[in-house]
């Protein structure tokens, strides 16, 4: 399969190096990553450890048989905007948040299919990329149910080694990745600390409260998440990570933009009840946001 990934950063450049071994893949990012990445090719290291060579580019091919987009949430724009003048029989979202497909959906002709992605990594320099940890893509039909075009994707991701499962349920899926981030990247950003951290209290406690909450946002919506289990699972994935860094915690390091707005924040904006550790997560992140100049316009 002919693959393109949009955003190689830290997961995209982990995803489309992986899959680089069996499939044609172009990594569209920024310089000097991908042009090292053109030249020397792409170094990956830790849990996985192999040396690939994917084309590495700064503007989308001309066409491709899937569109990958990794991209930051606020850029999902930009990635709309790029991707829709490729030709694509499709594109698979891998990114942090919620509403991203219907924004690619709004402006791209392709079918637009919905995944969650728990493998974590980290862009040490250009041109390497380390894997702190494995773990597993979930795809299918935006909208929930069959989708023979899931099943092919699938099939490809399993083909390239990727742990991939196809789901006819992705409008839950999508609201349980949720309610994990929710209890653990804003509170790991603010702490300044490893997800490790809020597998006891107090951290703890902070995850389990923003996940219950963002599970009670999920049934508001017509999608049934248990707030109890959600609670137990975003400190089971606490524990299962414990050395990772959150993405969220990552941008705040490096003093860039969050994806606040598309994690605590979407909570917090289709909620119908006070959710107010989501609320105050949400306040302290776009605190420092506005701090260091990356309010939304």
């Amino acid at each position: 399969m002919d693959i393109c990934v949009f955003g190689a950063g830290s997961l995209g450049s982990l995803i489309g190096g992986l899959l680089a071994d069996t499939h044609e893949v172009t990594l569209v990012g920024r310089d000097p990553h991908v042009g090292v990445v053109d030249t020397k090719g792409l170094c990956l290291s830790g849990a996985v450890d192999r040396h690939v060579s994917p084309t590495g580019r700064t503007a989308v091919p001309q066409a491709a048989d899937l569109g990958v987009v990794t991209v930051k949430s606020f850029d999902t724009s930009v990635a709309a905007r790029e991707l829709a003048t490729a030709d694509l029989d499709a594109v698979l979202s891998l990114q942090n948040g919620m509403g991203n497909e219907a924004a690619l959906a709004t402006r791209l002709d392709s079918p637009v299919l919905a995944g969650t992605c728990t493998y974590g990594a980290r862009l040490r320099d250009p041109g390497h990329v380390e894997c702190s940890g494995l773990g597993e893509v979930v795809l299918g039909a935006r909208e929930g149910g069959e989708s023979a075009l899931a099943d092919r994707v699938g099939t490809a991701f399993d083909d390239g080694g990727l742990a991939t499962t196809v789901s006819t349920e992705m409008p839950r899926r999508l609201w349980e990745k949720l309610t994990v981030n929710a209890g653990i990247n804003a509170a790991t950003a603010l702490a300044r600390v490893p997800n490790g951290a809020l597998t006891d209290d107090p951290g703890a406690s902070v995850t389990r409260r923003a996940a219950r909450e963002a599970a009670r946002v999920a049934r508001t919506q017509g999608v049934s998440v248990d707030a109890d289990e959600a609670a137990k699972q975003a400190v089971a994935v606490a524990d299962a990570t414990a050395r990772n860094r959150s993405s969220m915690l990552q941008d705040i390091e490096a003093g860039r933009r969050t994806e606040i707005a598309a994690i605590n924040g979407y909570v917090v904006e289709h909620a119908s009840q006070p959710v107010p550790v989501n609320e105050t997560l949400t306040a302290l992140v776009r605190t420092w946001e506005a701090e260091h100049g990356h309010l939304e316009s």
